[in-house]
């Protein structure tokens, strides 16, 4: 894949399973459940329905769970392979969410309740009411299971340190700071610095590193939160640093949906970043190209490789293999070519599971589309 041009990748999650939804929620299952199992058994060469269905026709154990739970996972993997892209994860099968998946393995934080993310969709949202500290490597398993099975090149998405702290309350670190005779804000500043740092080198870092020893090559960083607040970019550039120095495998930075010129020039300070996975098509449109942004990263002098956002999450319209190619197009004209990796806006959890494969399946073909109109046999 080295000297591909083009290639496409997945950028995080899927939807859950149905057949493993009502399984963990010990609820009858359907016949709609079991029809996605066929369907999508058939489509995808996933060869684990047969056992897949006796579980699920048996009493509910903890070893029964579990491997389930591993059978979800290698169905993601199957899922996404069959739709051509040349890397892969399981869609993230066996994580409760981005946020409260990491959270939940982690010491030094307790829930409080639900809220709301976008696609009315919740997740329990968590204070830190002491150090932040590690318990246990929470990729590890799920990422061995991948790398067993994987029969294409293999990347992690992990859940980076701005976003678990701009997404939990901050009670410890500020409560430490308050009586340091600054003013409110500066304290709150100071706190949030300290926590997120603490993220980076308690959280983060073993994380990745337990998973860099068990054999990853390439680990993708989310970072949604920091769309929402521009002016904590040299804070994110500062943890990242943090959580991968030294770490010996390729790094990538997934940033949702921004004004990309605010992330510069902090950004070009990323120590041990080969990767900018980047969304425009949710804001492409034949008026103004939303790829005209790369010129800003050509004018800063940033030479990593883009992962390009060129079918939109958020809608169920699925882009024609035109469509993707003339965006990957418009992206050559301000990224060398050689440098632009073919992804999903972000991940493709709030989409109907045939929606999700259509639009991965017509942006694998509209990546063949551009490599041929410029001469490219691979």
């Amino acid at each position: 894949m080295a000297n591909k041009l083009f290639p496409t990748q997945e950028i995080g999650s899927l939807p859950k399973a149905p057949w493993l939804l009502s399984y963990l929620r010990g609820s009858n299952l359907d016949q709609s459940d079991l029809n996605h199992l066929q369907k999508w058994s058939e489509s995808s060469g996933f060869e684990g329905k047969d056992e897949a269905l006796e579980i699920l026709s048996q009493t509910k154990t903890k070893e029964k769970e579990l491997r389930l739970r591993q059978l979800a996972s290698l169905f993601g993997i199957r899922f996404l392979e069959s739709s051509g892209l040349d890397v892969v994860y399981d869609g993230e099968a066996n994580r409760i969410e981005m946020y409260e998946h990491a959270i939940k393995n982690a010491n030094g934080f307790k829930f409080y309740g639900r809220v709301r993310s976008f696609d009315n969709r919740y997740y329990r949202k968590a204070s830190c009411v002491s150090k932040v500290g590690f318990r246990t490597p929470y990729h590890s398993d799920e990422f061995e299971y991948v790398l067993r099975h994987a029969r294409k090149q293999v990347k992690v998405p992990i859940t980076g340190p701005y976003t678990l702290a701009e997404w939990s309350f901050n009670e410890f670190y500020q409560e430490k700071r308050m009586n340091q005779g600054t003013d409110l804000k500066t304290t709150k500043q100071q706190a949030k610095r300290e926590f997120l740092l603490d993220i980076a080198n308690e959280l983060l870092k073993p994380n990745i590193d337990s998973l860099v020893r068990a054999g990853a090559r390439w680990v993708q960083i989310d970072e949604p939160a920091l769309a929402t607040r521009p002016e904590d970019v040299p804070l994110f550039v500062e943890a990242f640093n943090e959580c991968t120095h030294g770490i010996d495998c390729k790094l990538s930075v997934h940033i949702c949906y921004s004004n990309y010129a605010s992330l510069y020039p902090h950004i070009l300070e990323l120590k041990n970043c080969s990767q900018l996975a980047l969304e425009f098509a949710n804001r492409d449109s034949s008026r103004r190209s939303a790829y005209e942004q790369l010129r800003l990263m050509k004018d800063a002098g940033d030479t990593r490789e883009i992962g390009l956002g060129v079918v939109d999450v958020h809608v169920n319209a699925v882009e024609e293999p035109k469509v993707v190619s003339a965006r990957i197009l418009e992206a050559a004209k301000y990224v060398e070519p050689a440098k632009i990796y073919v992804n999903p806006d972000c991940g493709l959890r709030t989409r109907p599971w045939e929606v999700a494969y259509n639009k991965l399946r017509n942006m694998v073909s509209g990546a063949d589309l551009a490599r041929k109109s410029l001469g490219a046999s691979h």
